[in-house]
């Protein structure tokens, strides 16, 4: 049995994931088909690279991973598979699958052009249905990736902002906001080395108060801020039992920094 993963801007309110569904099934009915999340904002690729990046390890070796995030759809941008040593990956090559294929050692990367592995009528506006979806299925019944078009030697890749660290400390950025309101940074353990974070204290766009580091989010009082290490190795910003990004007024993109913390003389 083969595991066909998908995840999409396309949300659940629609006809499209279970188009997509139903073409897999339709050539490989034997596929097992994963849904990662269909509730990324519409085209933000930058949202959907960040949660195929989270999620595409813990599947088991050779799951296809199909991810579509596609306001250039029809447009001259590239539709590409990519075999990894682990994993096969497919999807428009808009820099969606950049984030996940930078943590995998590329094998093997095609253009999705043969059209005989692809629907007999291919849309403008619906490449998950017409091309992504029959293109995994076939990888899924053992079709070589060779076939499904040109080799390619490269792939786009997204602009990622990286951490900032000078004099005054440490700054990052929001990329990605949970649906509790949890606002993962760029900023990962890593960046905060051996640091003491108990000396340290957080301050984001729009926010007069600094808040502290916590180990749990129940750490600190109901309704209270604080930031912590979530389970994909970032900085999160969260608040116990509310919604971050609502009560904080926090965005993607709006900045975070990490300071010493002043002590006052008395």
């Amino acid at each position: 049995m083969s595991i066909i993963t998908l995840t999409t801007d396309f949300g659940l309110g629609d006809w499209f994931a279970g188009a997509m569904k139903g073409v897999i099934l339709g050539i490989q009915p034997r596929a097992a088909i994963v849904d990662i999340t269909h509730e990324i904002l519409a085209g933000d690729i930058r949202s959907g690279a960040f949660a195929l990046a989270a999620s595409f390890r813990f599947f088991p070796k050779q799951t296809i991973h199909v991810a579509v995030v596609d306001p250039g759809v029809g447009s001259g941008r590239s539709s590409i598979a990519v075999q990894t040593k682990d994993y096969f990956f497919v999807g428009p090559d808009n820099g969606l699958l950049s984030l996940a294929l930078a943590e995998e050692c590329v094998e093997s990367m095609h253009r999705l052009e043969n059209t005989k592995l692809l629907a007999a009528s291919i849309s403008n506006t619906f490449h998950g249905r017409d091309v992504f979806a029959p293109a995994a299925a076939y990888l899924s019944k053992g079709t070589s990736l060779s076939k499904m078009g040109r080799a390619l030697t490269h792939y786009q890749k997204l602009s990622w902002p990286i951490p900032l660290l000078d004099k005054s400390g440490l700054r990052g950025e929001v990329i990605y906001i949970d649906r509790f309101g949890n606002a993962i940074t760029n900023i990962g353990k890593e960046h905060l080395g051996t640091l003491d974070v108990a000396a340290l204290k957080i301050a984001v766009a729009g926010n007069k108060t600094p808040f502290g580091f916590g180990q749990f989010y129940q750490e600190v009082a109901f309704g209270r801020p604080l930031g912590l290490i979530g389970s994909n190795g970032f900085l999160e910003i969260a608040i116990n039992g509310g919604n971050a990004a609502k009560k904080l007024g926090l965005n993607v993109g709006d900045s975070v920094s990490i300071r010493p913390e002043v002590q006052s003389r008395g």
